[in-house]
């Protein structure tokens, strides 16, 4: 079980953020993981973005490496693999389905946006459909949370515990 346990982001976090994301920042409430460097990785945004539009992706993956990473393994077809073991594996899909309640008890109190009311992100809690998304909640949680957001985070490229961030100054 999760809660959201971070401070607001400061002036040069959404700095850093918006350099990673090669735009603006929207929505961001807090920094939710961060490289070794101190870089974020993962931010919290609003579930209703200030234009209105409404956000289910809480945690937001950012950093460049880890999204790479992310989008490398997702070519490989590994979805495919991660669904099948959901549905061969009973006690993965119930670690897969308290996640997911995670996931929104994290979310609930930065606002309730009925279009998005019981949808968390990548496809919790019954399939696999984006490992940025589960990723992201998995580094922002700590392990043993999103059982295919670590088994993603381990099989990717990039590592939380190495940083590699071209400018630890400005994340890009």
């Amino acid at each position: 079980m999760t809660t959201a346990s971070f401070a607001p982001p400061s002036a040069r976090d959404i700095d850093v953020v918006s350099a990673q994301l090669g735009r603006p920042a929207r929505g961001v409430v807090g920094i939710a993981a961060r490289c070794v460097c101190g870089n974020p990785t993962v931010v919290a945004t609003s579930p209703g973005l200030p234009d209105g539009t409404p956000f289910p992706t809480f945690y937001y993956l950012t950093h460049p490496g880890a999204t790479a990473a992310m989008s490398a393994l997702e070519a490989t077809q590994v979805m495919n693999e991660f669904n099948a073991g959901l549905e061969a594996d009973d006690e993965l899909r119930a670690a897969y389905a308290r996640a997911h309640e995670a996931y929104l008890r994290d979310r609930a109190p930065f606002g309730d946006v009925p279009e998005i009311d019981g949808i968390s992100a990548g496809g919790m809690p019954t399939r696999v459909k984006c490992l940025h998304a589960l990723a992201g909640h998995a580094l922002a949680a700590g392990p043993g949370v999103n059982p295919i957001g670590d088994a993603a985070l381990a099989r990717g490229a990039w590592s939380p515990q190495r940083c590699e961030c071209a400018d630890p100054g400005t994340g890009g």
